[in-house]
């Protein structure tokens, strides 16, 4: 998935609560910033579209850290962030349960071992069948 799909995707999430708070508009900002976007690439995504989700193919793992930070940003969960968290990582292969394991082992966005973590969501992928 590149960047601008990445960051309509948090942007979504950020929004599925009916808010868009100050600290998650600045945690995307600064992914795309850490991606090498300038603002005025990142400023325009803060548009309300019609968009479907993006196609999410490459960066699972990441993607479903960065949806996680970014549901506990605000220190507030709300059920329609869940719902719509356990939506993209249904459609980034893994299941739903996902969701919870990382939202129990994700403190602080400073206090996580990424690779502990995507090690624990290699038992979360969807088998095929």
């Amino acid at each position: 998935m590149d960047t601008l799909a990445r960051l309509r995707l948090l942007i979504s999430l950020a929004k599925a609560d009916g808010e868009l708070s100050e600290k998650e508009r600045n945690y995307i900002i600064s992914i795309g910033l850490a991606n090498h976007l300038m603002v005025a690439e990142i400023l325009p995504l803060f548009v309300p579209t019609e968009e479907p989700l993006p196609d999410v193919k490459v960066n699972k793992e990441e993607t479903l850290l960065q949806l996680i930070q970014l549901m506990r940003i605000d220190e507030k969960l709300y059920a329609e962030e869940m719902r719509y968290c356990a939506l993209v990582a249904a459609r980034l292969g893994f299941r739903e349960e996902a969701v919870f394991e990382l939202l129990l082992n994700i403190k602080e966005m400073g206090d996580m071992d990424k690779t502990a973590l995507v090690k624990r969501l290699e038992e979360f992928k969807k088998s095929v069948k």
